[in-house]
């Protein structure tokens, strides 16, 4: 007869992997990622959005508006910042405010070769903890995002409400 172990596994729970408010630091990059964009990506927006704009899909008509090329939904660039965020909190309640500036277009060309979901742009991301309000347990976060050379979201901030 063998003797069996038994053992409970312990899977921490969202809220034991939230960042604490009292670990904050101004000055503290807390989120870095580079978010890979392709062409199936617009089109699963427009699809969830239904923002079926032209310049988002379609090369000729973008370039006929004065466009580059076609280019990112501004909201899809922005939800997938916050998804970082969300992640970081590891409550997607926590974030209690929000607020960017589109500054450039996140031009999304067609991929060479392969498939449609090959991604052709990147979105790179770094939040730092700008500010903390203990009173409130509001940490302030300050975004940068670039694609490329441009800044594509400027003055991002982003308010995350922490144990």
């Amino acid at each position: 007869m063998s003797e069996r172990n038994t053992y409970e596994e312990y899977r921490p729970a969202g809220a034991d992997l939230a960042p604490r408010l009292r670990d904050q630091e101004v000055g503290r990059t807390v989120v870095t990622a580079r978010i890979p964009l392709s062409r199936a990506d617009l089109v699963a927006y427009a699809g969830a959005s239904g923002d079926h704009n032209p310049i988002h899909w379609n090369e000729r008509f973008a370039r006929e508006v004065g466009l580059d090329d076609v280019i990112a939904h501004g909201m899809l660039s922005m939800g997938s910042v916050l998804a970082r965020i969300t992640e970081w909190a590891a409550d997607p309640g926590a974030i209690v405010d929000c607020r960017t500036r589109f500054t450039a277009p996140v031009v999304v060309p067609d991929a060479a070769t392969g498939a449609p979901d090959t991604p052709t742009a990147y979105l790179d991301m770094a939040a730092v903890v700008g500010a903390i309000d203990a009173e409130a347990g509001i940490v302030r976060l300050d975004i940068s995002v670039t694609c490329g050379e441009d800044t594509v979201l400027g003055r991002t901030q982003v308010k995350v409400r922490l144990a």
